[in-house]
């Protein structure tokens, strides 16, 4: 049984320079530029990392694995660092073991030193993205967090967009450890600012020190393993489920049960423990719960969109690798253009009216890819992910400000650390889905297809037997046209069936988009800007934690 205890925190400190809100945004963006970037900048190199260290296509595949599942086990533990040793310490911290370990990934000299080498990098990573939003909300005044949030969601969206197109420059030109050697110079320039103009705010540091000497009495330990056991392992059934026929692998079953069991088992732990390691009390709130679920949700759709039409432009319509990326450029010109427009409006426009225009242009956006075809050009490829960009910058630089309204100080990074979270299992999740799906959509489709070409229907008669003479007229032979007659029709049946595919994938999509939209009905529940920021005006006088009685 737990009751609440209230502590005082001190109100008296000496009085500090005011911070620089630029030089503060500008030191802690050179850190989550890097880990975002490195999300997606190995994925080109692959091929070449491979060849250099001697490892199969299944093995390397390990890179990328070991990476996603350590960000994600420190991602919800945000708040908890944050507490015990200062957020700008934690991310001091952090960025020094993500340089250490880039450095250490270039110079790897065997599979398994790159995969623990990037496991470290992944490590490293986990928590910089959430640390930098707690540390903007908390460093800039409540009548700019648009900006903030502008400029916050341009740096985390820009870089995986412009991972693959570095990477690729790079392997082309340079050798393939440079994607990781690139990290140690700027990292260090980043260091350096952080450890020089950023400054935690006085009454986060009151609250943290208020709290420290109960929190590093009852460390939760046991919710931080149970939460490690289950995050790995469902992060591993979503990352290689496809690639183990899913639950026809043992291993796979095992570990969603682990992970089911675990998690639940966390959630108990953190709702009756002294001090949790994971403030999960947050999602009392339907604003923050809301807004939380909502981001998952998107980027599980507009993540997976990004993975589905470099694949459809390749395989479908012919483009090369270079071609489908710069039909997808414009959509992060759009973005890096208007995110920070929207953050000045965020003042002068109702945040709500934003984020419905932003989710009903994704609408129209997400309606265009349910349409795609054969005869699909480039123009209509990106209208549709351009108005995507203009979606997404308008929904989500007021989803990361309207997200923490009713969100305390003290707690920013808690509710940083989980909101990330979140939306990194969307990504996840959808990834997993959709690859899943398309294959096997696409097997569905081919086999349906294939029930149809029986030669007793007159039209497959006769296509084949134009198709022949075309190719005897040309110069070939009777049995090598008929061969390549049938090849072609192959062919043909395999280009309609993944695009059946495709199609029925993209409206899966659609549907999951529309299933979303009653989440804001909560978002509409948030108060007024102005009772906001009266109330993140004043100063908290206690600070609540949850006692055992």
């Amino acid at each position: 049984m737990s009751t609440e205890a209230i502590l005082p925190t001190p109100t008296s400190a000496a009085p500090r320079a005011p911070v620089n809100k630029w030089l503060v945004t500008l030191s802690v963006s050179f850190g989550t530029m890097m880990a975002s970037i490195d999300s997606s900048i190995v994925n080109v190199a692959l091929s070449q990392i491979r060849s250099s260290i001697g490892a199969t296509v299944q093995e390397i595949t390990w890179m990328s694995t070991s990476f996603i599942i350590a960000t994600v086990l420190l991602l919800p533990l945000t708040g908890f660092f944050g507490r015990l040793f200062g957020q700008k310490r934690t991310y001091l911290v952090c960025l020094a073991l993500f340089i250490a370990s880039s450095f250490l990934c270039g110079v790897a000299w065997s599979l398994p030193s790159l995969v623990f080498f990037r496991a470290l990098q992944g490590i490293g990573a986990g928590l910089l993205i959430p640390t930098e939003q707690a540390i903007l909300q908390q460093t800039w005044p409540p009548e700019e967090q648009g900006m903030a949030m502008g400029l916050f969601t341009t740096i985390i969206t820009v870089g995986p967009a412009v991972g693959p197109t570095l990477g690729g420059y790079i392997v082309d030109n340079f050798h393939w450890s440079w994607i990781f050697f690139i990290n140690v110079p700027i990292g260090l320039l980043g260091l350096v600012m952080v450890w020089r103009f950023v400054e935690e705010p006085e009454d986060v540091l009151a609250a943290n020190r208020a709290t420290a000497e109960l929190r590093r009495r009852h460390i939760d330990w046991a919710g931080i393993g149970l939460l490690w056991l289950g995050m790995a392992t469902l992060q591993f059934v979503l990352e290689e489920g496809q690639r183990h026929d899913w639950f026809e692998s043992r291993v796979i079953s095992t570990c969603l049960l682990v992970a089911v069991f675990s998690l639940a088992a966390f959630v108990l732990r953190e709702l009756t423990a002294v001090a949790p390691a994971v403030d999960l009390r947050l999602f009392k709130e339907p604003v923050y719960a809301s807004g939380a679920v909502l981001g998952s949700v998107m980027f599980f759709i507009l993540t997976s969109n990004l993975f589905l039409l470099p694949l459809f432009m390749q395989e479908l319509l012919g483009f090369t690798a270079m071609q489908a990326g710069e039909v997808l450029m414009p959509r992060t010109l759009v973005m890096l253009v208007l995110m920070p427009i929207i953050g000045r409006l965020y003042n002068r426009v109702s945040p709500h009216a934003l984020i419905a225009l932003g989710l009903f242009i994704i609408g129209l956006a997400v309606h265009r890819m349910m349409r795609v075809s054969l005869d699909t050009g480039r123009a209509e490829i990106i209208t549709a992910i351009m108005l995507q960009g203009l979606g997404t910058s308008l929904l989500f630089v007021p989803l990361n400000v309207l997200v923490f309204e009713k969100v305390e100080r003290t707690r920013m990074a808690d509710a940083t650390g989980i909101n990330t979270l979140m939306r990194q299992l969307g990504t996840s999740t959808g990834l997993a889905l959709f690859a899943t799906l398309l294959t096997r959509y696409t097997a569905q489709a081919q086999a349906g297809l294939s029930a149809q070409l029986v030669p007793e229907r007159p039209e497959l008669y006769e296509r084949l037997s134009s198709m022949v003479s075309g190719l005897v007229a040309g110069g070939v032979e009777g049995y090598e046209a008929t061969e390549a007659s049938l090849r072609l029709l192959a062919g043909g049946l395999q280009r309609q069936a993944s695009l059946l595919a495709f199609n029925r994938v993209f409206t899966l999509a659609a549907l999951v988009f529309a299933l979303s939209l009653p989440l804001l009905g909560f978002l509409w529940a948030s108060p007024s800007k102005k009772a906001a920021r009266r109330a993140s005006k004043t100063e908290p006088d206690e600070v609540h934690l949850d006692v055992e009685v």
